[in-house]
This record gives C-alpha cells, structure tokens and sequence, in this order.
C-alpha cells in the first residue's frame, strides 16, 4: 500500500489539470484511494483534499467533516453543471478559506453560494446533486485543484501579501504558545 504525504505548496502538480479517473481501466483501486484520502483530510483536520494534493494526478477529491468520518464522501471527474447565482436567488458570497496546502493561511475568495454538479462515487456510480453554502464552496476548492488552481491563485497580490503577513504572525504566536 502507498504512503500518501500533502505535498509542498511549490509542487508542479499543483498548478497543472488533472487527468479523468478511467473506472474502465482504473490507474488505482478508487475505493483504496479513497480510504487513503480520507484519512489524510482527518489526520490535517481538513474539510476537503484533492488528489493533486497527495501527489496524484487525476480528478479526485474527498469532502465532509474531518471529524465524522460517515459524512466524507468521493468525487470522481466533477462537472459543475450550474452555479446558481441569481436566478435561484442566491448570489456569489466573499468568505475566508483555508487549504491543506497552506497551513495557517487565510484569504477571502468571492464564490457561488450555491452550485450543481456531477460526479461519479468511488464506486463509479455518476449522481448530480445540488450543493450550498460551505458546502458548495469546499467543492469549488477542490475543483479548482484539479484544475490547477489554488486558492492563491484566486487572490489579488494585496490579498496574499495581507494572508502572508498574518500567517507570520501566527505563526510566531503559535511557537511561543508551544
């Protein structure tokens, strides 16, 4: 069985698309890397992870809350089918967001409130399902990831160096916290 490890922020696979998870001829067990991706999210107390994130380059991600492990689901090959702006009456919200990528870094990014997508489970089965509020924001992360986009990418320079900054500072109170 493989080790999975987060990889470095500078890492080239994250600022590349990824590649179609093949159910007809699996590059890996799907439910192998699921497992495997759950618990790398639990273990980091994340809310989402993408397979890039892990070093492994198709489009596949695990989402749910780190710490019930019944609510992580997998998706396989995501298409954002709609992102129900306007005319379902919601609107593009500014949240801050944080990434297993960048401990410790925060940055508001202005996301749909609500979104419909498609993908298939680890199991191959396809669905589309309607998503809203965190929700639809932890999945457009991690779609952006498998688009080769990291939230970084989303913020203006103002934006980041403000993130950087702060990160610092923490940083340094976390240490003599310790």
């Amino acid at each position: 069985m493989k080790q999975y490890t987060l990889v470095k922020d500078n890492d080239p696979i994250l600022s590349q698309p990824a590649e179609r998870f093949d159910f007809d001829n699996p590059p890996m067990d799907p439910t192998e890397l699921f497992e495997d991706m759950k618990r790398i999210m639990q273990q980091n107390h994340g809310f989402g992870l993408s397979a890039p994130q892990i070093g492994v380059p198709y489009q596949v991600f695990v989402l749910g809350n780190p710490y019930d492990g019944d609510s992580i689901f997998s998706v396989f090959n995501p298409k954002i089918v709609d992102t129900m702006g306007e005319t379902f009456g919601t609107q593009e919200i500014v949240m801050e967001e944080g990434c297993l990528t960048y401990p410790g870094m925060f940055i508001k990014i202005k996301r749909p409130a609500s979104i419909r997508a498609r993908f298939s489970g680890h199991d191959g089965v396809v669905d589309t399902m309607n998503f809203n509020g965190y929700t639809a924001r932890a999945f457009l992360h991690e779609y952006d990831h498998l688009q080769g986009v990291t939230f970084v990418n989303r913020a203006s320079k103002l934006q980041l160096d403000r993130a950087k900054k702060k990160k610092v500072k923490l940083d340094r109170m976390r240490k003599r916290n310790v």
